[in-house]
């Protein structure tokens, strides 16, 4: 039986007659921009997150980079990340002339430890950027006490964790303002690209971040900033509305087949394969992926093995930032994030969309069992 690594078809199924709907409406109201649209997905996404503000921008790369741009992050400035994300996060610290600062990682969790954040702080940090990678969220009270009591403002990259929750508090309601993407593989994905920039509770914030986000104009033609073109479209926003009702019931189904792979394949050997592990108080684990170590340098192997019975993976990240030739020119040299390097040759990441029948489920279980018989 073939098994995707992600179908998105039975999910927009359930929402493409209200999509087409909403579009006749747009096409008849030819408001394309900021639109209703946008500032009622922002009234949503409010209320689900339970941030003070939030600002629909067209991409969550966008939305981490007027995040930066909100606290005046620029020149010489350092912000702290973990070099085991995406290259977005590193990507726009560096497009303000700011210096990424990596971090090591937790090998359970692959997020940024408190310990190797508080270590690279300097008097020239600015900012400091964790990241809820694969749904689960970083140690965040830890976080925030260091961050405070240097006065160093958070940014949350809740690109890949928007609905995870730990400490009776989701993602977002942590830092100062926090990055979500709606790239079409999120579990709230559009048909495109689309991004939001949640601020927790300062209104001076949003306003700079909705003035950034159209060039710095308030109003029309007056500029206080030099901001971007990030609006989000009306279009996006309609799918967003369409789908966000769903959410829920998509986390649900991704924490059920997370739980079931978990149990079906718990008698592998550690040595062999470590599966994902949930260690947030009061937390949920939202399984953005799904994501496994194989260890004893066999991953390549189990991704062909897992290719040829018609079974999709993925390995997020093959390359850390910090390995990226981009980023050469800050001299990290191998070996100095052990961590994130063994993470990036070790991890696989399996389908779990909440689409998957059991019969797929054992499908994939199965054939990864195989492999370390």
């Amino acid at each position: 039986m073939p098994v995707p690594m992600l179908d998105l078809v039975a999910q927009n199924v359930v929402v493409k007659q209200k999509v087409l709907d909403g579009l006749s409406a747009l096409t008849d109201r030819c408001t394309f921009v900021l639109g209703e649209n946008v500032a009622g997905l922002e009234t949503d996404m409010v209320s689900y997150s339970a941030s003070k503000f939030a600002v629909g921008m067209s991409s969550g790369t966008d939305a981490l980079l007027v995040a930066l741009m909100a606290l005046d992050v620029g020149h010489g400035d350092e912000v702290i990340l973990p070099s085991f994300t995406f290259f977005a996060t590193g990507g726009v610290v560096t497009r303000l002339g700011a210096v990424p600062v990596f971090v090591d990682i937790d090998p359970v969790t692959f997020n940024a430890t408190p310990q190797a954040i508080e270590a690279a702080i300097t008097t020239r940090t600015k900012a400091i950027m964790p990241v809820h990678l694969f749904g689960q969220l970083a140690d965040m009270p830890k976080i925030m006490r260091i961050a405070d009591s240097k006065g160093i403002p958070v940014i949350e990259d809740a690109c890949q964790s928007l609905g995870a929750k730990g400490w009776g508090k989701n993602a977002g309601q942590f830092g100062q303002l926090t990055g979500c993407s709606f790239y079409p593989t999120k579990n709230l994905g559009a048909f495109g690209d689309a991004g939001i920039t949640l601020i927790r509770d300062e209104e001076a914030l949003a306003q700079k971040a909705r003035r950034l986000r159209a060039h710095g104009m308030e109003p029309v033609y007056v500029h206080h900033e030099v901001g971007i073109n990030g609006r989000l479209d009306e279009f996006q926003a309609l799918v967003l509305r369409a789908k966000l009702p769903f959410l829920e019931g998509w986390h649900k189904g991704r924490r059920k087949n997370a739980a079931w792979y978990i149990q079906r394949m718990q008698a592998l050997s550690q040595d062999d394969l470590q599966l994902p592990v949930e260690v947030v108080p009061d937390g949920r684990h939202i399984y953005n992926q799904f994501t496994v170590r194989v260890k004893r340098g066999r991953r390549n192997e189990l991704q062909a093995h897992l290719k040829a019975r018609g079974i999709g993976s993925a390995i997020f990240y093959p390359i850390s930032l910090h390995q990226q030739p981009c980023f050469e020119y800050l001299g990290y040299k191998k070996g100095c994030l052990p961590e994130t390097e063994r993470a990036s040759e070790e991890v696989l990441s399996l389908p779990v969309y909440p689409e998957m029948t059991e019969a797929m489920l054992e499908e994939v279980a199965k054939s990864v069992m195989e492999f370390f018989e």
